[in-house]
């Protein structure tokens, strides 16, 4: 599912018209959405990095939602003085939940936005002050109403169509025999030709031909239109009413009839079950007792659904974690306070929270980023990856919540942070040195956790930022590796595509920074070093008597001194063979010639002794453990001339080529 950039060649396209805008460059197709394709506000993109429904609103109470297309289209043309004609096809679907309602519009209006929308009857276009016909809203609206009532004291049953010209109040009006809120594609026309001044609706079900216009009006619209206008969608729902509001696609173009939207390139969404008109058409199929109990129990779902303070799950969620409410995670981490934070990394801090309704700690990961398109991308790789993972040494992502510029990620709390901070920057308040026990539980831990990511899963995931600092451990100090905003996936059996440079100086590869092209040979270079890091009790790269200290480098100094045992951290006692085994694979691993290094599945049967390292084979069964010898092995892999050097000019260089990552969970907990 994952493409290398969020930007579709559509989206640069359009991008770019906006420097270059004529009546003639406003013509777009959206079959599915990404991200970047809409200006969301309370809305969103389901799956934010892949062709999908936008959802205006879910079943929530009161909720409102607005999608526009980015830029102002240019609806005055100038050379003629008059307005241009447009027109617009849409695919759209309501999926009721409780009684339903109150339906979605299709605007034009002189803003990308409408400050202060009420919901309910004012479907999150007009408030009190300005829902009157006033010419200064410079608002075209046709709404596709499914409650009737407007400035009415009774919601009655609606079903209808209307024109809105500046004001709430339909000036043209029409009741549909299709019923809008069936959960079922529906496909609607606008189009307004401006020489006639004719507006015609048109709607009918997705895969039907286009009939007869439901409303065939003649209305001049310049006094509604301004010179540039925003195009978009907004819905709205009520307090005892309520719906989910989807656009499937949608097209539209100036001086010209709309393209046509090709139904079997649309995304789906699945009906809500459980809905009260849906349980009542089953009490009438049948009056049994096995139906009775049946029914009995699913509304008794649908009243702890309503009385929890989650959303229902849609299709598209049931392979992903769950969606949080924005105010249940506020709620948790007491509105994000400071004292609440455990972390800080290059993309976001991290709270520990309280969920209010299970009890349940858990860590909030808070996306904020200069570059919301980044942050985005880290977003949407985070939920498409993580989310789908199941493994013992992997975070497990509880859920997520984007409530505007907010992005948020709920993990599991992990009490005893990072390795990073355990290994080489002990809190003061918790100076606990990790037994060797436990460092070789987590060394052949995370190797089990990649072994799952390259091999063992659906997809191959390249992790791409594998270091101490993301891996993050439980209340047991069993290892869980974290922080996949940098991941790519692919099938197996094929190549990984060339990208940019990313991850975090010390950990990345030699042929990296030559191809950019990260492979599970990337990953396994990475943990060698990690696997240094752990044997050694040292940093990747740290700064020591103005120099920058590589890790790699300083063991093989230790080899030519004669002693590798050396490097060891001297704050614990090992065994050898271990020690002397994972010190061989760091370097194994981390080889500057990626077909010297080991796959991840060659390497869990090296740590769980089901094959003896070449390197060592002739050692083991000598039953020699002498120093000389050992170091005098794993000399032979010719590190002593290596060929990655990091000074600090290739530290800079890394820099500037590539995205250089931190960690997500800093700090760890």
């Amino acid at each position: 599912m994952a493409r290398s950039s969020l930007f579709s060649i559509q989206t640069i396209t359009l991008l770019l018209s906006t420097f270059f805008f004529t009546p003639e460059s406003i013509n777009f197709t959206f079959h599915g959405f990404n991200q970047d394709d809409l200006y969301i506000d309370e809305a969103t993109v389901i799956n934010p990095s892949n062709n999908s429904p936008a959802m205006l609103t879910d079943s929530d109470p009161n909720a409102i939602g607005h999608a526009f297309f980015p830029h102002p289209i240019p609806i005055f043309n100038s050379t003629l003085t008059r307005f241009n004609s447009f027109s617009t096809q849409f695919v759209f679907q309501i999926n009721p939940s409780n009684e339903g309602g109150y339906g979605l519009a299709f605007t034009l209006s002189a803003s990308r936005g409408f400050p202060g929308a009420r919901p309910g009857h004012l479907m999150g276009v007009f408030n009190d002050s300005n829902r009157n016909t006033s010419s200064t809203n410079h608002i075209f609206m046709v709404e596709f109403d499914t409650v009737k009532g407007f400035d009415e004291d009774i919601d009655s049953d609606g079903n209808h169509v209307g024109i809105n010209l500046n004001g709430m109040n339909s000036s043209y009006y029409k009741v549909t025999e299709i019923y809008l809120q069936k959960a079922k594609p529906i496909r609607a026309w606008i189009d307004y030709e401006a020489i006639s001044k004719q507006i015609n609706v048109t709607i009918a079900r997705v895969n039907d031909p286009k009939p007869e216009p439901l409303m065939s009006v003649t209305h001049d619209l310049s006094d509604v239109l301004s010179e540039n206008m925003y195009a978009g969608f907004s819905a709205a729902t009520g307090g005892d009413k309520w719906s989910s509001h989807y656009i499937l696609g949608w097209s539209f173009r100036l001086n010209g009839p709309a393209d046509h939207l090709n139904s079997s390139l649309l995304p789906t969404v699945a009906a809500n079950s459980g809905s009260n008109s849906e349980l009542r058409n089953a009490l009438l199929a049948a009056i049994s007792a096995v139906l009775i109990i049946s029914v009995a129990s699913l509304i008794g779902i649908v009243m702890y659904r309503r009385s929890s303070r989650f959303e229902d799950l849609e299709k598209w969620e049931l392979d992903c974690p769950h969606r949080f409410r924005y105010r249940e995670l506020h709620a948790a981490t007491k509105g994000f306070r400071e004292s609440e934070m455990i972390g800080r990394g290059g993309f976001g801090a991290v709270y520990r929270g309280v969920l209010a309704s299970s009890g349940v700690e858990v860590a909030v990961k808070r996306i904020t980023t200069n570059n919301p398109l980044q942050g985005m991308r880290e977003f949407a790789a985070e939920i498409e990856s993580l989310g789908k993972l199941r493994h013992k040494n992997l975070v497990h992502l509880q859920g997520w919540c984007k409530r505007k510029n907010d992005l948020l990620l709920v993990y599991d709390y992990l009490p005893n942070g990072s390795l990073d901070s355990l290994l080489y920057n002990p809190d003061p308040g918790f100076p606990v040195v990790l037994s060797w026990e436990q460092r070789f539980s987590i060394v052949k831990g995370i190797a089990s956790g990649l072994l799952y990511l390259h091999e063992d899963w659906d997809q191959v995931v390249i992790h791409r930022d594998v270091k101490s600092s993301n891996v993050l451990l439980d209340a047991d100090m069993s290892p869980r590796l974290g922080d996949f905003g940098l991941a790519r996936l692919y099938d197996h059996g094929k190549n990984s595509h060339t990208t940019h440079v990313v991850g975090t100086i010390g950990y990345i590869a030699p042929e990296l920074t030559h191809t950019g092209k990260a492979s599970t040979s990337t990953d396994v270079f990475a943990y060698g070093i990690l696997l240094l890091e752990i044997a050694c009790g040292r940093a990747a790269v740290a700064y020591e008597a103005h120099r920058n200290a590589i890790l790699v480098d300083w063991v093989v100094e230790c080899m030519q001194m004669g002693n590798v045992f050396d490097a060891v951290d001297a704050r614990m006692e090992y065994v050898v063979e271990e020690m002397e085994m994972v010190l061989g694979l760091g370097l194994l691993c981390s080889h500057p010639r990626k077909e010297m290094r080991p796959t991840m599945r060659q390497v869990v049967r090296y740590l769980n002794g089901d094959e003896v390292m070449p390197l060592l084979e002739s050692l083991s069964l000598e039953g020699s453990r002498r120093v000389d010898e050992i170091t005098a092995r794993l000399l032979q892999l010719g590190l002593v001339d290596r060929v990655l050097r990091y000074s600090s000019d290739s530290v800079n260089l890394g820099v500037s080529v590539g995205v250089m990552s931190t960690t997500s969970f800093d700090g760890g907990r």
